[in-house]
């Protein structure tokens, strides 16, 4: 979905708003008061009543969209700008591209669609091989600080991020060349290095039957209660370099990527990574990704969409 395309198929807000209430109805509504899935559409309302207790949801209610007054369309137009681009951008650029006048609705907007993208791909769990490493990016800080927080590794100056990668070995049967292609990837703010952290991640995102591939640092020394099969090797080794190829790969990509925000706060980093991961994870699906990324901001429950 290109802008031409979404104009012709999306000439104005009429077009939206049937587009929508088709979707809601294709994957269901459900009645915040009686639970019951079975709704009329009222067009002079733009609302959905409930067969059975009269309640009446909004178009917007239950989405993305709720409590937000910007029009229909201009979410769509969002959604399109978020699925068609592989850069990223920042806030003030759309806010022209729409002819707002303000920019914190703008900001708001497009924050809510990359927490719709993480609670996506929250859902997945990591299996088979995994690589996992710790990254370094930097983030907004006041120019009264900035100068008396310390440098390098553990600096006040950057976030803390763990990446992790669901990769495969592939051997070339003429050659026995061996070879890793990647699935899935993760990236999580973390507050600290330490190992109780990398234990929480694990635990929660990656299946203990996997072999899961790391360096030799002190994070990853205890992780028998997590992890049944540990490969570590030193970073910078031919071995090391093999393991751990997608992480330090998405790693340099995310900052390549985040180099187009200039103030990215602590608070928000953990959209920004949600965002770079939507889209890499799907860098396949091509025109497809527009639907997914709708149905995922429409649809309240969260199920197995996007």
């Amino acid at each position: 979905m290109n802008i031409v395309n979404f104009i012709n198929r999306f000439p104005d807000e009429s077009s939206c708003v049937e587009f929508i209430k088709n979707q809601r109805l294709q994957q269901g509504v459900i009645c915040k008061r009686c639970c019951c899935n079975k709704h009329y559409w009222l067009e002079n309302e733009k609302s959905f009543q409930c067969s059975a207790c009269s309640f009446r949801t909004s178009i917007k209610s239950g989405t993305v969209m709720e409590n937000s007054n910007l029009p229909i369309r201009i979410w769509m137009l969002a959604i399109t700008f978020k699925s068609a681009t592989k850069k990223g951008f920042s806030a003030a650029e759309p806010q022209r591209q729409h002819g707002l006048k303000r920019y914190e609705p703008v900001f708001r907007m497009y924050h809510k669609i990359r927490v719709v993208m993480g609670k996506r791909d929250n859902i997945y769990r990591f299996e088979d091989m995994v690589e996992y490493d710790e990254a370094f990016v930097g983030k907004a800080v006041s120019n009264k600080t900035k100068n008396k927080l310390k440098r390098g590794r553990g600096s006040q100056k950057q976030s803390k991020v763990a990446v992790m990668a669901e990769s495969t070995i592939l051997e070339d049967l003429d050659s026995g060349k061996l070879e890793k292609s990647c699935r899935y990837f993760k990236m999580k703010k973390i507050k600290n290095l330490e190992a109780k952290t990398a234990q929480v991640l694990i635990k929660e995102y990656i299946d203990k039957g996997t072999v899961f591939q790391t360096d030799k640092s002190t994070t990853f020394s205890d992780l028998g209660d997590c992890i049944d099969v540990h490969v570590r090797e030193i970073s910078g080794t031919n071995e090391g370099n093999f393991n751990l190829k997608w992480v330090h790969i998405a790693i340099s990509n995310l900052k390549k990527h985040l180099q187009t925000y200039h103030m990215i706060t602590e608070r928000m980093m953990q959209n920004y990574l949600d965002e770079f991961c939507y889209k890499l994870n799907r860098r396949y699906f091509g025109q497809k990704l527009f639907d997914r990324l709708i149905i995922a901001s429409i649809y309240p429950y969260w199920h197995d969409y996007g």
